[in-house]
C-alpha cells in the first residue's frame, strides 16, 4: 500500500514539472514569435534565413567531422608518396617479378623540365602556391561558370594528388561525398608536405594513357626523351592531355591535341612565363610526336611468377597490403640457376618431340626411328600433320564446331551448316585452328625433398603463348606414376617387397561388385613374378592384383597422406593404373614424400616476406612435416624404384643420359599415349614432367614415343645431366641403403618396357563411378578420346575402357 501511494506521488511531481517546462517552452515561443512578429517582413526574412544558414553550417559541420577518419590518415599520405612496388625474387635474390602500377619510373623534381612545372602551374592551378590545398576562390568562379553554362573544374593540383593517390578510397562518383573527401584530403597532404613535394609527387602519379604513369614515363613514350628534356611545346602537349587523355591523345587525335596545346601555350601566356612573339612563335609549330611505347616489365612473368601472383594477392587482401606501394620484398623458393636449366630442358626436349609428332603424322606410314635426330632432320621436308587432319575429319569438325567463332555465328542466326562450311573454307582460321591442336605441350616441376621448397617451375613451352599452366591447373590421368602409391599401401599392409603374384591376365572380383581383367600389352609369362618386379616392369596384372589384395579406399587414403590433396580422387579399382586425374605438381609432391623418408611437406613457393626496411613480416620457410609413411617402407619403396631406373622401364636416365648417381623414379603412360610421365627423385631434387597435347583427341602416333619412357623421360634426363654435371646439385649423393652398381646396365628391349595396351573392367563400374575415362584437362576439358585410335583388342561385354601405361 506505502508502496503504491510512492509510486503515486512520483508520478504526479513528475507530471507537474513536465506541465511546467512546457508551458515555460510555449511562453518563450510566444514571446519570440511576437518579437518577431513587430520587426519589419525585410527583417524576419533575414533573420529565419541566418538562422536556417547556421543550422545547416552546424549540420555541415558534423558531417564533415564524421568524414573526416574516413578518408585517408596521415600516415597513408606519407606512405603513398614513397610508395615503391613490391618485388619478388629467386632464392638467391634475382628480380623475378614486381607489382608496378603499369610503367612507371619516379623522378625527383629536378629531373622535371621547368617548362612542364609552368604549363601545369598555369593550366591547372594558378594560385598554387596561395591556397592551402583547396583554392575557394576558384571553385566560386567554377560554380558561377558552370550556371551559365561554361563546364569548368574548380579542382586543385593538390585535389588531383589526392585521387591519384587514393582512387580506391576517395572514389570517382560525381558526389558532394566525394568531393569532400577529396577536399579533406587535400587539406591532409597540405599538412605533410611542401609544394615542391606535392609538384614531385602529383608529376609522378599521374596517368598518361598506354599503362604508363608519371611524366618520366609520358616523356619516353611520346617524344623519346626524358622529361628533363622537354621543350615549351612538349611540355604543354603532355599537361593539355589532363582535361582528357584520351580525348587529347596526340597519337589518336593529333588535331584536338594540337588546338589543347595550343590552349595551355595561351594560359603560359598569361602567366608571364613567356612573351606575346614567344607565344605566336610556338603556337606555329607541329606537335612533333616521337611515339614509342614502352616495354612492359609484366613480360618478365613465367608461369611461377604468375602463381605467386595470384596468392601475394589474396594474402596482401587478407594482411591489409598494398603490393604497389608497400615496397614488400617477396623471396621465393626458385633457384634461379636450376630454372634456366629447366626451361632449356623443356624447351630443346619438347621441341624435339613436336618433330616426332609432326613427322609421324605427315603421311600415311610411320617412322618407327628411336632417335629424335631422325625426326629433326625430316621436319623441313613435310607439311605437319598432314595425314592426321586428312583421316581425322570428323574430329577436324568436331572442332570446328567447339570454337568460339562457330559459336558466334550460330548465336548471330546462322545455320549450323552453313557455319560450319565457311569456317571450314575460311584458311586462316583453320591454319590457326590445326596449329593449336597439334601444338605439343609440356611441364615440369622440381622439388627440394628436405623442405618442400619449389626449385624449378615450367607450367608449358612458351609463357608468352600458353599461359594455361600444366604444373597447378592441368588435370590429367598420371597412368602408372600413380602404381607407387599403390605398391606403398600394399608393404603398409604387411606384403613383402618379394611376395609371389601369377603374371597372368585373371578377372578380379572386388567386394562391391566389380569384375576387372586387365592385361599388359608385353604380354605375360605365366609364372610366379616377385611384387618388386611387378612396380619395376610396371606390370598391369599384378599392380591389379595388389589393389584387389589391399583394398582402394586404403589407397585413395595414402595418396592423399602423401600430397595428392587439391584434386578429387575416384575410389574405383582402376585408380591403381593412374585413371583419376591429378596434377603434376601433386604427383611430384607425392614423390617428395617418399625421397624424405616418408615424411609430407606441403610445397612451398614463398620463403619470406620483408617489408622496405628489411624486417621480416611473413616467414613460410619452416614447416613442421606430417607423417604419411613410416620411414621403413618409403625407405623399402624407394629401392623398389631404384629397379626401375636399374633394369625397368626407367633405363633411358643411363643409357641415355649416363647418369649414375642414386636415383629412383617411375614412368606413366595413358590410353592412346594421350599423357605422357616420368618423374625422379634424387637426393637433393624431385623433377617430374608431363608432355601431352591441350585437346587430348590428339596423341602421339607412336607406340614408342608416345610412352612416358621414351619422351617425358627425356626432359628430366636432360635436365638432371645438366644440373649434376654442372655441379649445381651433388652427383655422389645418396639415400639411405644405396649400393653402387658394378656397371651400367645395358638398355633393356623395347619390347619389355613397351607402354600403353587396353585395360579392361568387365561388369561395370558402381554407380558413383564414371563411365569411361576422365577427359584430360586443357582447352577442351570436355574432350573425348580419339575415336580413330583404339586400344588393341576389343573390349569382352560391355567392358569399359580405362587408362593404361607402363
Amino acid at each position: 500500500m506505502d508502496d503504491h501511494q510512492d509510486r503515486n506521488e512520483w508520478d504526479g511531481r513528475e507530471r507537474r514539472l513536465l506541465d511546467r517546462a512546457g508551458a515555460r517552452a510555449r511562453a518563450e515561443y510566444a514571446r519570440a514569435r511576437g518579437e518577431l512578429l513587430r520587426r519589419s517582413p525585410l527583417q524576419r526574412v533575414l533573420l529565419v534565413s541566418a538562422g536556417l544558414l547556421l543550422l545547416l553550417i552546424a549540420l555541415f559541420s558534423i558531417y564533415v567531422a564524421i568524414l573526416f577518419p574516413l578518408t585517408p590518415k596521415i600516415s597513408d599520405v606519407k606512405q603513398a608518396r614513397v610508395a615503391r612496388p613490391t618485388v619478388v625474387l629467386s632464392s638467391d635474390g634475382r628480380e623475378l617479378a614486381s607489382f608496378e602500377q603499369g610503367l612507371q619510373e619516379k623522378v625527383s623534381l629536378s629531373q622535371v623540365s621547368p617548362n612542364v612545372i609552368n604549363a601545369l602551374i598555369a593550366t591547372e592551378d594558378r594560385r598554387f602556391y596561395e591556397h592551402h590545398g583547396v583554392d575557394f576562390t576558384r571553385i566560386g568562379g567554377a560554380v558561377l561558370a558552370n550556371l551559365h553554362g561554361d563546364a569548368q573544374g574548380g579542382s586543385t593540383i593538390t585535389q588531383q594528388l589526392a585521387r591519384n593517390m587514393f582512387p580506391s578510397e576517395i572514389g570517382s562518383a560525381r558526389n558532394v561525398n566525394r568531393k569532400l573527401k577529396e577536399l579533406i584530403t587535400a587539406f591532409k597532404i597540405e599538412n605533410t608536405y611542401s609544394k615542391p613535394e606535392i609538384l614531385e609527387a602529383y608529376l609522378n602519379t599521374v596517368p598518361f594513357l598506354y599503362n604508363t604513369y608519371g611524366i618520366e614515363m609520358a616523356a619516353r613514350t611520346y617524344f623519346d626523351k626524358s622529361a628533363s628534356q622537354l621543350s615549351e611545346t612538349e611540355a604543354a602537349t603532355l599537361v593539355g592531355m589532363l582535361k582528357g587523355t584520351a580525348y587529347y591523345n596526340p597519337v589518336t587525335n593529333p588535331a584536338r591535341s594540337l588546338a589543347r596545346r595550343n590552349v595551355v601555350l595561351g594560359q603560359m601566356l598569361k602567366a608571364g612565363v613567356f612573351s606575346e612573339a614567344r607565344y605566336r612563335q610556338l603556337a606555329g609549330r607541329r606537335l612533333g610526336v616521337h611515339f614509342t611505347r614502352q616495354q612492359e616489365r609484366t613480360g618478365k612473368d613465367d608461369h611461377f611468377t604468375a602463381y605467386v601472383r595470384k596468392w601475394l594477392v589474396d594474402w596482401a587482401a587478407k594482411n591489409d597490403v598494398d603490393l604497389a606501394q608497400d615496397g614488400l620484398v617477396v623471396q621465393t623458393t626458385l633457384d634461379y640457376d636450376l630454372q634456366q636449366s629447366a626451361l632449356a630442358s623443356v624447351e630443346r626436349q619438347a621441341n624435339a618431340l613436336q618433330a616426332i609428332a609432326d613427322v609421324d603424322w605427315a603421311h600415311p606410314w610411320p617412322i618407327n626411328a628411336s632417335q629424335t635426330d631422325t625426326y629433326m632432320a625430316m621436319r623441313a621436308g613435310v607439311t605437319p600433320f598432314e595425314y592426321f587432319w586428312a583421316s581425322h575429319q570428323d574430329l577436324l569438325e568436331q572442332f570446328v564446331r567447339e570454337s568460339g567463332e562457330y559459336k558466334r555465328a550460330i548465336d548471330g542466326g546462322e545455320k549450323p551448316a552453313a557455319a560450319l562450311k565457311a569456317l571450314m573454307r575460311d584458311r586462316d582460321f583453320m591454319r590457326q585452328l590445326k596449329a593449336a591442336k597439334s601444338h605439343l605441350e609440356a611441364g615440369f616441376v622440381a622439388m627440394d625433398p628436405t623442405n618442400g621448397e619449389i626449385r624449378a617451375w615450367v607450367g608449358s613451352r612458351n609463357f608468352q603463348r600458353e599461359q594455361f599452366d600444366h604444373v597447378a591447373q592441368a588435370t590429367r590421368q598420371p597412368g602408372s606414376t600413380f602404381k607407387p602409391i599403390v605398391y606403398a599401401a600394399a608393404l603398409q599392409a604387411g606384403i613383402a617387397p618379394d611376395h609371389p603374384y601369377l603374371d597372368a591376365a585373371r578377372t578380379l572380383r572386388f567386394p562391391d561388385g566389380t569384375v576387372w581383367r586387365p592385361t599388359d600389352m608385353s604380354g605375360t609369362s605365366g609364372g610366379m613374378i616377385p611384387m618388386r618386379n611387378g612396380l619395376i616392369y610396371s606390370k598391369n596384372t599384378i599392380t591389379a592384383q595388389v589393389i584387389r589384395d589391399v583394398g582402394v579406399a586404403p589407397i585413395v587414403k595414402l595418396a592423399r597422406d602423401m600430397g595428392v590433396r587439391q584434386s578429387r580422387l575416384q575410389a574405383v579399382p582402376s585408380i591403381g593404373l593412374g585413371s583419376s586425374p591429378v596434377t603434376l605438381l601433386e604427383m611430384v609432391s607425392a614423390y617428395t614424400t617418399i625421397a624424405s623418408g616418408g615424411e609430407y611437406r606441403r610445397p612451398v613457393f614463398v620463403r619470406r616476406i620483408s617489408d622496405r626496411e628489411g624486417k621480416v613480416i611473413a616467414d613460410f620457410g619452416s614447416q613442421k612435416p606430417e607423417r604419411a609413411l613410416p620411414q621403413e617402407t618409403a625407405e623399402t619403396l624407394l629401392d623398389m624404384m631404384r629397379g626401375v631406373i636399374n633394369r625397368g622401364t626407367g633405363t633411358a636416365i643411363r643409357y641415355r643420359f649416363g647418369i649414375q648417381g642414386d636415383v629412383a623414379g617411375k614412368t606413366g603412360t595413358t590410353q592412346n599415349n594421350a599423357d605422357a610421365w616420368f618423374i625422379m627423385m634424387h637426393p637433393n631434387l624431385v623433377a617430374g614432367s608431363w608432355v601431352g597435347f591441350n585437346d587430348n583427341r590428339v596423341t602421339m602416333r607412336s607406340n614408342y614415343w608416345g610412352q612416358g619412357g621414351h619422351s617425358a623421360i627425356l626432359l628430366v634426363g636432360d635436365f638432371f645431366k645438366d644440373v649434376l654435371g654442372s655441379g649445381k646439385i651433388d652427383k655422389d649423393a645418396a639415400f639411405p641403403g644405396y649400393h653402387k652398381p658394378v656397371a651400367a646396365p645395358p638398355p633393356a628391349p623395347e619390347e619389355d618396357i613397351e607402354e600403353g595396351g587396353d585395360m579392361q573392367e568387365e561388369g561395370g563400374a558402381p554407380a558413383d563411378s564414371p563411365q569411361g575415362p576422365p577427359p584430360g584437362q586443357g582447352h577442351d576439358p570436355d574432350a573425348a578420346p580419339a575415336p580413330d585410335q583404339p586400344p588393341p583388342g576389343p573390349p569382352a561385354g560391355n567392358a569399359q575402357q580405362l587408362p593404361n601405361d607402363a
